[in-house]
């Protein structure tokens, strides 16, 4: 199949949509929501670029590097917000946004 060559970024795509989805429903019930906004903003954005760069590579997309450059920028914000916040689910989302973004830039290259 031909997106075998994408399977170890599509497997890091599925990973950060995971965590950034878990960060949004955990951020949602934190007390002080307020300063939860853009983390939760950017959880959402996130978690919908990089499932939908995740079934693009499995379409073997002729657009690859342009959406992983998106994604990329995207994962960096959304990883950049959640280590504002000393929650674990915030750190544990800015990892895998920081692997993405590294992922993603490898691709875009």
């Amino acid at each position: 199949m031909a997106h075998q060559k994408y399977a170890d970024t599509i497997h890091v795509l599925h990973k950060c949509m995971e965590a950034c989805n878990h960060c949004y429903d955990a951020c949602l019930k934190e007390d002080e929501i307020d300063m939860m906004r853009d983390c939760i903003r950017l959880d959402r954005e996130c978690a919908d670029m990089c499932g939908f760069l995740e079934q693009a590579l499995i379409r073997d997309t002729p657009f690859a590097a342009q959406l992983a450059k998106v994604c990329a920028d995207i994962c960096e914000a959304c990883g950049m917000e959640c280590r504002k916040h000393d929650h674990d689910h915030c750190q544990q989302c800015a990892d895998a946004c920081f692997r993405c973004m590294e992922a993603c830039r490898e691709l875009a290259a």
